[in-house]
């Protein structure tokens, strides 16, 4: 039970992202007073992809939204590498799991109001659109953030503050510097778009999400909605414009889209390029203020690693906060989560990521007779038994770790 001195606790999060939203639900869950500030003035509406696996889906249960997505969610049916024509080299097939094993997808467009919807039901939980920060403070007590709201400039304090707004959070700007983070920008930027493309079932690919390999036409081709939705995403060059890289979609397409597709064969509902970042902030707590899943780190989106980071980050930062709220631990357990989950990008997150980019560069026999992964991908592909498959597809829990170990065996006296 929480002590006395939790009374007046309470958090605020920055940005009303999945992350920040996921933390929230599973902070109120507990009848903790949570604030979600969201510059914007609506809910991110751009259904970008998003696969789960086992990291999201237990923070998911945990929060009790899991039955929700699985309704409205595509199931996966694995992941293939191929050249840059189609031809199939290896993959993971999942049709032989079990179902609470295999990532499943549903654009952000329709998970963060299912979150907000979850979020809603809990009177200690609020969110305020168009509340921009502008600066922040602290002391030993509290921590505080200025914000622009459309009532004037206010500001609002809390026991711990989250910085959750995404790669060019203003939390992790006003506490290093706006040049300060840590890491590399790849040469290359990566155009996401979403598309139908109902031809792509001519080809008969017996996996849902599809890596080409290429070196300069590296992309993935992956079906994210029970629709037909699919999520192509490809490489382009590093010095391009906007606009420049939109007039050269087309031919982009038709250098990796099977059946090399003319505009009128597709329905592209949403194009989204950007730069490509492993980096991660040098700290992910100075005093009050905390940072999670883009706020504090970036990679490479091929394999999904951002995302399922953030996801352990937030499931962490719950553990450590409720047991801070709950009177199981002090606040040096969060000195646990920065030093942690900064671990864990660098030596998990980091690696993996990189290593999954640059995986599609080469498409020659040597570089991928000689890549352990995809050896160990054929091995799992030949075990009649299974289990290899079953171990691979676990094998993103490593990004995870368990916070509650540093708990105190009873609650602190009040």
């Amino acid at each position: 039970m929480p002590s006395k001195a939790s009374d007046d606790f309470n958090i605020i999060i920055v940005g009303a992202g999945p992350s920040g939203l996921l933390l929230a639900l599973l902070l109120a869950k507990q009848s903790i007073k949570v604030t979600i500030l969201e510059r914007s003035h609506e809910i991110d509406k751009q259904p970008r992809a998003s696969f789960y696996s086992e990291p999201a889906r237990h923070e998911f249960r945990r929060a009790g939204i899991m039955d929700d997505v699985k309704s409205k969610a595509f199931l996966a049916s694995g992941v293939s590498w191929r050249h840059i024509d189609g031809t199939y080299i290896c993959g993971i097939h999942s049709e032989g799991l079990p179902d609470d094993m295999r990532q499943v997808s549903l654009p952000l467009d329709e998970l963060l109001p299912l979150i907000a919807s979850h979020l809603e039901k809990y009177p200690s939980a609020e969110i305020l659109l168009n509340h921009e920060v502008t600066g922040i403070g602290q002391d030993d007590k509290h921590a505080w953030v200025d914000v622009k709201t459309p009532d004037g400039e206010k500001k609002f304090s809390a026991t711990y503050i989250i910085g959750c707004d995404g790669g060019n959070s203003k939390i992790r700007r006003e506490l290093f510097g706006p040049g300060n983070f840590p890491g590399k920008t790849w040469d290359k930027q990566i155009v996401a778009t979403n598309v139908y493309y109902p031809r792509l079932k001519e080809f008969n690919w017996t996996t849902s999400s599809n890596f080409m390999i290429d070196p300069k036409h590296f992309s993935m081709i992956a079906q994210i909605s029970n629709d037909g939705m699919l999520r192509a995403t490809y490489a382009e060059e590093g010095n391009l414009t906007r606009e420049e890289m939109l007039v050269r979609q087309p031919e982009k397409y038709k250098a990796f889209v099977p059946g090399a597709p003319e505009p009128s064969e597709y329905k592209m509902v949403n194009f989204s390029p950007y730069k490509i970042h492993q980096r991660c902030a040098e700290k992910l707590r100075v005093g009050k203020f905390l940072l999670a899943a883009d706020a504090a780190h970036l990679c490479n989106p091929f394999g999904g690693m951002g995302l399922t980071g953030g996801f352990a980050d937030v499931g962490g930062l719950y553990d450590c906060l409720y047991g801070i709220y709950s009177g199981q631990a002090d606040d040096s357990i969060l000195d646990k989560y920065d030093e942690i989950r900064r671990e864990k990008y660098w030596k998990v997150i980091d690696p993996i990521s990189s290593g999954n980019i640059m995986r599609l560069w080469d498409p020659s026999p040597e570089a991928i007779g000689n890549d352990d992964f995809f050896n160990l991908l054929k091995k799992a592909e030949a075990d009649k038994t299974g289990k290899m498959s079953r171990d691979m597809a676990l094998g993103a829990n490593t990004v995870m770790h368990d916070f509650t170990q540093y708990y105190r065996t009873k609650p602190a006296e009040s």
